[in-house]
């Protein structure tokens, strides 16, 4: 599986994007990992890597976003961006998340990408920005690896996305990347809606054959001015997913991505690990991308490490989530991070300006968290590189006490958390299709 893997990635898509791939999201994230470890040792911190949305424009309007995707538009400009880059870069970062919004609606992006060629760039996108002329200048940049949102079948994913035409217009926007022999990458956010068509083989086999180089599975979030619960996943689906991943990776030759789960199959949260923070489209820093509430700006006058390491909001934030949870904070407990953003004053940082009040009607969902339950990686290429790169930096070895953990109630069953060798086992239903 790894030779083939390897054998697609050189025959399939540009070497030169290959070989700077491997330097600098490879070599040199592996370097921002070290340094961060080096940093936590001495008691000072700076997420290795940091997910930025650059603009809150979109030209779709999905079920459950967060993003005020109809609010005049807001970026960072181009000056910002150089200077909160330059200061990440000189802490050893050498990869960044880009989001939106949709991030090609980003007048400057291009030009981003171009000044900053000793970064590598992943960019959340649903595609109908990138022709055929955008994505040769993306082959010619070479540091930019674009994920691509595919939220189902053509009608499911027009329903999600809240237009017509999204999936035939994505799929273009993948097909002229891999044309262009990028690194390409297709994600979804798994729901009740799109979980049966693409948690399956045969999804993975044709993303394959297409030449899609890695894709990523997300959770459905339950957040936004219009949550839909509904969507939500149920323990025995989120155990599904793991399930389903770890043994895609031993057999499928496509690098598959999630971000829940370290090498032993444990669950975990980025943020409350510090593996990763947010910087919203006005430049405020915030927890994760879902979790809009900040005390600290990249517009402050002080140095960017310096607000990383004195924020207070921030180290609260990653011991409030690791204390009580090792899954999603703002899904099992929504309750706990209202009151934790009140006592901390902390600046609602949405437009429409009704994130506490949105928080104070949500209702708890499950998330990854399904103690008794872990899955190992199967692969010993993605335990070595979880092992070294993704866990849990000490946060819940520290923090974590299940008596803390006040689980879900749901369809799917109910946890004690009182008595953790007593836990309901959650069985995967053999008729899901996975």
């Amino acid at each position: 599986m790894y030779f083939r893997l390897a054998k697609r990635a050189l025959l399939e898509t540009d070497k030169r994007l290959v070989a700077k791939f491997l330097w600098l999201m490879g070599y040199k994230g592996l370097r921002s990992v070290q340094k961060h470890k080096a940093r936590l040792k001495r008691g000072e911190f700076f997420p290795p890597f940091l997910y930025i949305s650059v603009i809150n424009s979109c030209n779709l309007r999905c079920q459950g976003c967060w993003v005020d995707v109809s609010a005049k538009q807001s970026k960072i400009d181009l000056d910002a961006m150089d200077r909160m880059l330059g200061e990440a870069k000189a802490m050893g970062n050498a990869f960044f998340g880009i989001l939106g919004g949709e991030p090609f609606m980003h007048a400057d992006i291009l030009e981003i990408f171009r000044r900053h060629q000793d970064a590598y760039f992943q960019v959340f996108t649903n595609g109908h920005f990138i022709t055929d002329e955008v994505a040769k200048e993306l082959r010619k940049l070479g540091n930019v690896t674009p994920l691509i949102s595919i939220e189902g079948t053509e009608i499911i994913s027009d329903v999600r996305r809240g237009r017509g035409g999204v999936y035939s217009k994505s799929m273009e926007g993948i097909h002229n990347c891999i044309n262009n022999k990028l690194l390409t990458g297709v994600c979804t956010s798994l729901c009740q809606s799109n979980f049966d068509d693409l948690l399956r083989e045969e999804w993975i086999d044709r993303l394959i054959e297409m030449g899609v180089f890695y894709c990523w599975y997300h959770g459905y979030r339950v957040v936004g001015p219009v949550p839909n619960p509904d969507l939500a996943l149920t323990p025995e689906q989120q155990l599904a997913v793991r399930k389903f991943v770890v043994e895609m990776r031993t057999k499928k030759p496509i690098a598959i991505i999630d971000a829940y789960h370290d090498a032993d199959g444990n669950a975990l949260c980025p943020a409350a690990t510090g593996f990763t923070h947010h910087i919203s489209p006005y430049g405020d820093i915030e927890p994760c991308p879902v979790i809009q509430f900040a005390k600290e700006s990249i517009h402050d006058e002080r140095p960017l490490r310096q607000v990383f390491n004195e924020s207070e909001y921030l180290r609260d934030f990653r011991e409030l989530a690791a204390k009580n949870t090792r899954g999603c904070i703002i899904l099992e407990r929504p309750d706990l991070l209202g009151n934790f953003a009140r006592e901390h004053d902390a600046k609602d940082t949405t437009v429409r300006g009704e994130a506490y009040q949105e928080l104070d009607v949500l209702k708890s969902n499950p998330s990854q968290y399904n103690p008794g339950n872990e899955i190992p990686e199967k692969s010993w290429v993605y335990w070595l590189l979880k092992k070294y790169a993704f866990h849990d930096y000490g946060a819940y070895q520290k923090n974590f006490n299940i008596e803390n953990w006040q689980p879900t109630i749901h369809q799917g069953g109910t946890y004690s958390p009182a008595a953790p060798d007593n836990l309901v086992q959650l069985e995967v239903d053999s008729s899901t299709k996975a």
